[in-house]
């Protein structure tokens, strides 16, 4: 079955090609309404399927944006982009998801995008307390709106949507501290503002209740599984009863050496992870955990790129959103036993 092209739809109107664009496009035109109406109805009748990179060249918009996410298979990552990309889809945009490993990452794929002709990026930084120079100068001279989602570079001057990770430390850590635990270890990825700012809020809480964080309790990992795994061998054996552990990864590292051990949680440890993702399919009992709830975090991020992209006029100052996490009481924590 041949295309249905505007020339077929304006013959059997009677109309020119250009009138027939403009009312398919949405654009302004003197048509009387009984004109566009039977345009649309021809249009809908014949099934025509607009030329996309042609309406793109009349209106210089593609309809795409594109996300940049470092470690898609993150349950955290992966559910913000399918959720993303739902909402895109839901007002009319096609969603480009990237992957990125490193700062440098990011940047190429800025520039990707940027060449695809989307009309707009969110993009989860890899590196937010050393990025690349590149990747800055590029947010910097983007002439295209971004929005940071979740992780954001200080220093550039970009709208930003983000959970208060400060908060989320503090909550899981209180928690603990209301069940009687006082020896809480703490996994974090100290190499991210994310981290920094999670393990900020432990030790607030620790503060509060007159005890003074124990640097020997703060323990470095990064946001994978293995590594987790590794850094938690340092808390067998030791007098510590509850691990706050700053991510979904993090905490299954952190029962997988628990577990091979023959330790039990929350039998002889208790345990808050961060992110309230599907981890707890993973294993029993359910994770207690700080929840970010990625609909809410995906909804603000397209409410703002929206609003940019309706804008006309010059630039406006950089918008913040702050979400407030909460926590979700599961099965991990128990009065304090010996890890």
């Amino acid at each position: 079955m041949a295309k249905v092209t505007l020339k077929d739809i304006a013959r059997e109107v009677g109309l020119s090609t250009t009138a027939v664009s403009l009312v398919l496009n949405g654009r302004p035109n003197s048509l009387s309404e009984t004109s566009r109406s039977r345009i649309k109805e021809v249009a809908r009748r014949k099934r025509y399927v607009p030329n996309q990179i042609a309406r793109s060249l009349v209106t210089q918009r593609t309809d795409t944006l594109g996300l940049i996410v470092p470690n898609i298979q993150s349950r955290f990552f992966s559910s913000l982009a399918s959720s993303l990309e739902r909402r895109c889809r839901e007002h009319g945009y096609a969603l480009f998801i990237t992957n990125s490993e490193s700062s440098a990452s990011d940047s190429e794929l800025v520039r990707l995008l940027v060449n695809r002709r989307v009309d707009g990026i969110f993009i989860v930084v890899s590196d937010e307390l050393s990025p690349d120079d590149d990747l800055v100068s590029s947010l910097s001279q983007l002439p295209i709106p971004y929005v940071m989602v979740d992780r954001v570079v200080e220093g550039v001057l970009g709208d930003r949507v983000r959970f208060n990770n400060e908060a989320g430390g503090h909550r899981a850590t209180a928690y603990l501290l209301d069940q009687g635990h006082r020896r809480i270890a703490c996994l974090v990825n100290k190499r991210s503002n994310t981290g920094l700012e999670r393990l900020e809020g432990y030790e607030r809480a620790l503060r509060e209740r007159g005890l003074e964080p124990d640097l020997a309790l703060e323990l470095q990992t990064d946001y994978y599984i293995d590594d987790a795994f590794r850094a938690a061998r340092r808390l067998v054996g030791s007098d510590v009863t509850a691990v706050f552990a700053s991510s979904d990864n993090i905490a299954l590292g952190l029962l997988k050496r628990l577990y091979a051990c023959g330790l039990r949680v929350p039998h002889d440890c208790s345990v808050v992870s961060y992110d309230n993702s599907a981890a707890d399919a993973l294993f029993e009992p359910a994770l207690t955990s700080i929840e970010q709830n990625v609909a809410e975090l995906s909804d603000e991020a397209f409410a703002v790129m929206l609003g940019r992209l309706k804008e006309d006029g010059g630039p406006a100052c950089a918008i913040e959103r702050i979400l407030e996490p909460r926590l979700v009481e599961k099965s991990s924590v128990a009065p304090p036993r010996r890890c």
